[in-house]
């Protein structure tokens, strides 16, 4: 039976067992909190993206989970830049088209301030400058997709937290924390 592990990432974390980046402090790796052996990430999370991570130990669920063919659903909370209009908020409905493509249409309602844990280093805040949350769905997975599409709407990414995949989500779990899946 294949093992899933359910694990929070922080803000920093690369989303990787080893960092063959450049030379110097290493940066922070999954191995630095998952201390169980012959598991993989089913699909990346940026090192500036916070959230729900998925590993497995079983290749052909990692390709179900992370192939944008199989349309799994992958929820954001999303912190932008401005005040979404229903223009904008419908735009993402609707899909976009950015350099790579047009994407699929997305779910995507405004939100009340998710309660959440302080991310370190703190988002900027700015008083002049408001900001907004939205609870975002996509079913692809493009490099830096969700980023990419508020952006292209005019409400630039201040955050970013991956709450679920597919009927896996970060609830209970704390940041840095990971648990086998149905435990």
């Amino acid at each position: 039976m294949a093992r899933v592990v359910l694990f929070n990432k922080p803000f920093g974390v690369l989303s990787q067992f080893t960092d063959k980046g450049t030379e110097g402090s290493p940066r922070p790796t999954l191995s630095n909190y998952i201390d169980l052996k012959g598991v993989y990430p089913a699909g990346r999370l940026d090192r500036d993206s916070e959230g729900l991570m998925v590993l497995t130990d079983d290749g052909k669920l990692q390709a179900r989970i992370s192939s944008p063919k199989f349309k799994k659903p992958k929820t954001y909370l999303v912190m932008v830049e401005g005040t979404p209009s229903a223009a904008q908020i419908d735009q993402l409905r609707q899909g976009v088209t950015l350099k790579d493509g047009p994407t699929r249409p997305a779910q995507c309602e405004e939100i009340e301030a998710p309660d959440l844990w302080e991310r370190d280093p703190p988002v900027r805040y700015r008083k002049s400058v408001p900001d907004a949350w939205l609870k975002l769905t996509i079913t692809e997975g493009r490099n830096r997709q969700v980023r990419r599409m508020t952006a292209h709407v005019g409400l630039p990414c201040l955050r970013l937290v991956r709450w679920s995949v597919g009927g896996w989500s970060l609830d209970g779990l704390a940041l840095g924390e990971w648990r086998l899946a149905g435990q």
